[in-house]
């Protein structure tokens, strides 16, 4: 699978899409708020303050704009050199917590906005020859 995955990223430019960054929420962890307000030159606080919010079950994650993620540029993510560790192992096909079969319903909600996921999956199914 890691094979196939590899094939396809190669194939894929992710900065003419950005998909993921228009459409998913980016749960923070400790770290992540650590690194992004280092990053950025702000307090802990700040950052907390103007770079996050709530999800509706409670959840820190990175704010969300009418586009996407508040660090979406264009196509571009302004704190790729800083991003949070969810966004460094999207599309969480290979990389990731837990297991593939732990992911693998969210792969399958994935495959409608991320042309890697989606291709990867037809990639599997035609190595798996499912009809």
């Amino acid at each position: 699978m890691a094979n196939l995955l590899q094939e396809i990223e190669a194939q894929i430019d992710c900065t003419q899409c950005a998909n993921c960054c228009r459409v998913t929420e980016v749960g923070m962890t400790e770290r992540d708020i650590e690194r992004l307000a280092k990053f950025l030159g702000v307090s802990h606080q700040t950052f907390l303050r103007d770079s996050t919010q709530l999800d509706s079950d409670g959840n820190l994650i990175l704010k969300r704009t009418e586009s996407g993620c508040v660090f979406l540029q264009g196509n571009l993510c302004g704190v790729y050199e800083a991003r949070p560790q969810n966004c460094v192992n999207f599309p969480h096909v290979v990389r990731g917590n837990g297991s593939i079969d732990s992911r693998m319903w969210k792969l399958i909600d994935r495959a409608g906005f991320c042309p890697i996921v989606y291709n990867w999956m037809e990639k599997v199914k035609e190595d798996l020859r499912f009809p």
